[in-house]
């Protein structure tokens, strides 16, 4: 069966499975699934992504690939004056974002998007994302290039990704892409990476 977490329609059987999150003082609780990202708990790299982001956030924000809503979630309940959207191409995973939203009282907004392509006439102050490794090279690369045109003046794109999965290329590609682009955290694996002051096409 060819299914993955970046379908859009999850073939797998529903199996759902909740999981409680704590992060600088919030306490959230998530319902997750088979045929979505890391059903069962927050996954490492997401953990770490959220660690790195600086004390403060207001704006507009994109949790690009949402999943079941961990990152998004998280800092739209962190920061309630941010304007949060969240988009994935896993229809499950929009169902299961939006039902934690409401489970945990949390105003954003979800949208189904392939990668960046419902966003491409928006503008974000912020860009985070766990992209899909397994989508392939081509896929998230080109998530970055496009997240380069959609960043307000001061933003940012925000990202996670194993250092075996391709890390170090990963920088050299933003590098072309971004005028300032820094390493915000390795550990367990993976690298937090920030990319910012896009370049001109």
């Amino acid at each position: 069966m060819n299914d993955h977490y970046y379908s859009r329609n999850p073939q797998s059987e529903s199996r759902p499975v909740f999981c409680d999150f704590v992060w600088r003082g919030l306490s959230l609780r998530f319902e997750t699934d088979a045929g979505v990202f890391s059903r069962g708990e927050a996954d490492p790299g997401s953990r770490l992504l959220l660690d790195a982001l600086p004390e403060k956030m207001a704006g507009e924000i994109l949790d690009l690939g949402c999943g079941w809503g961990l990152i998004g979630l998280s800092v739209a309940g962190r920061w309630p004056e941010a304007r949060v959207t969240m988009g994935d191409v896993n229809l499950r995973a929009l169902d299961l974002s939006r039902r934690n939203a409401e489970r945990n009282g949390i105003p954003v907004s979800c949208v189904e998007s392939d990668g960046m392509a419902a966003f491409l006439d928006r503008r974000f102050d912020a860009i985070l994302t766990n992209p899909p490794i397994r989508a392939g090279k081509q896929v998230i690369y080109r998530m970055f290039a496009e997240a380069a045109a959609c960043l307000n003046p001061g933003g940012a794109l925000y990202l996670v990704i194993r250092k075996q999965q391709g890390a170090e290329s990963c920088m050299k590609y933003l590098a072309g892409l971004y005028g300032r682009v820094e390493r915000l955290d390795r550990s367990g694996g993976y690298w937090v990476i920030r990319a910012a002051e896009p370049r001109e096409a």
